[in-house]
């Protein structure tokens, strides 16, 4: 039977989390619910630094979803070609305009329903906007959560909303709001997929990994 992280443990973990980074906050640079919500529909399968360097210009010329749904889909392309499967990105991202514009008076919505009815929103992007912009403590399972979360034994699952549900049940309320943050930053600077950093980690003592190393 594969074991899990104990109640204890698990407690004793997200403490640590929270004495290294007392509040952790997305890479994403953003400067409006909306400008936050275009960079997460980019951020799928790209890194937050590829985003950034591109929303920095488009953001510059275009950030409310008239402006951008004025460049229509070639014109917003020239911004965004640098980051991974941008066509489509930007097919997405003209039509979310558009619904927001006309139905939500440009505003980004704070329901997970409407969320996930627009173009290029999923369940892991609804997730992290009302997290982040609304502040609700839900969890985004990417690849960072979903790798930390197994190979720690905080969370067991074979997809993603498996180890989404699990971790909403186990991480104490306390640590909830700020669990996403947490575990992807620790997923992408430590618990590393191909060489993790159990050396410099700091729940290596309570992580459950069958292959923990010491170097870094």
């Amino acid at each position: 039977m594969v074991k899990s992280l104990s109640p204890k443990a698990i407690k004793e973990f997200f403490q640590r989390l929270q004495a290294r980074n007392p509040d952790p906050k997305t890479e994403l640079k953003y400067s409006s619910h909306f400008e936050l919500l275009i960079a997460v529909i980019l951020s799928a399968q790209a890194t937050d630094a590829s985003v950034n360097k591109a929303t920095k210009i488009l953001f510059s010329v275009a950030n409310t979803p008239e402006a951008i749904f004025r460049l229509g889909e070639s014109g917003l392309q020239t911004y965004i070609k640098a980051i991974g499967l941008y066509r489509t990105k930007a097919k997405n991202i003209i039509k979310t305009c558009e619904i927001l514009s006309n139905d939500y008076n440009s505003e980004v919505p704070c329901n997970r329903k409407q969320l996930e009815q627009l173009p290029g929103v999923g369940r892991k992007t609804a997730n992290v906007i009302l997290n982040t912009a609304f502040g609700e403590s839900t969890i985004a399972v990417d690849t960072h959560i979903f790798r930390t979360a197994n190979r720690t034994g905080l969370a067991r699952g074979a997809s993603v909303r498996q180890v989404e549900d699990q971790l909403l049940k186990v991480i104490p309320n306390e640590y909830l709001y700020h669990a996403h943050h947490w575990l992807i930053l620790h997923g992408r600077y430590t618990c590393l997929a191909r060489r993790p950093k159990c050396g410099t980690c700091t729940v290596y003592d309570l992580c459950l990994y069958p292959d923990k190393v010491t170097t870094q």
